[in-house]
């Protein structure tokens, strides 16, 4: 899943040349502002079929969380 995630980032983020880990933050790494995520989101919801509420994006700093929470809605990579 998190080669998919990469490449949804990369393209989404404008990311090219950046290595994404589980550990890489939106934030910090990748220099994502709210609306960079808000996108990203609703790109994560159409690939996966899922709905990630704005209050759990809070909780979201890095890629690995973002896998995790799709993995515990039922998301198999």
């Amino acid at each position: 899943m998190l080669e998919r995630i990469a490449e949804i980032i990369k393209e989404q983020l404008n990311a090219d040349g950046i290595t994404i880990t589980m550990d890489t933050s939106f934030e910090k790494d990748l220099e994502a502002d709210s609306l960079d995520l808000f996108e990203l989101v609703m790109t994560l919801e159409d690939e996966y079929g899922v709905e990630i509420p704005s209050e759990e994006l809070e909780n979201l700093t890095t890629v690995g969380e973002v896998i995790k929470y799709l993995e515990s809605k039922g998301v198999e990579a």
